[in-house]
């Protein structure tokens, strides 16, 4: 692990939530902690992806592990049942990294949101 934490501006914190909390489910990320009008999402009681009401600047581009390509495919479909929009669904990406298998969604604030298995197919 390389980031501690990260937090980002969303416009509207209801509608962000309820879009991380689906998107993120098949990851097993969950909402943690909630302060207000900021939320923490992690695993293991650990609240390390943090978002809350501020105002959004260039968009960000989150890539988040996933165990198994099972898992990028959940997170994705979740995440468009959500409301995000596609930016390239599940596959493999090969110039990326031969067992690259991501899927990338914008989130409601026009955010990129990656789920990305590295570990080779059986």
């Amino acid at each position: 692990m390389i980031i501690d934490h990260i937090g980002v501006p969303v416009r509207d914190y209801q509608r962000s939530k309820e879009f991380y909390a689906k998107a993120l489910a098949p990851l097993g990320i969950t909402v943690i902690a909630e302060y207000g009008e900021w939320g923490g999402l992690g695993a293991d009681g650990r609240a390390q992806f943090w978002f809350g009401v501020g105002a959004p600047s260039a968009p960000l581009h989150l890539a988040l592990v996933a165990e198994t390509r099972a898992q990028v495919d959940a997170f994705y479909a979740e995440a468009i049942a959500a409301g995000g929009k596609d930016n390239g669904g599940p596959g493999l990406r090969p110039e990326y990294h031969p067992d690259y298998y991501g899927a990338f969604v914008f989130d409601p604030d026009g955010n990129n949101l990656e789920a990305v298995c590295r570990t080779p197919e059986p």
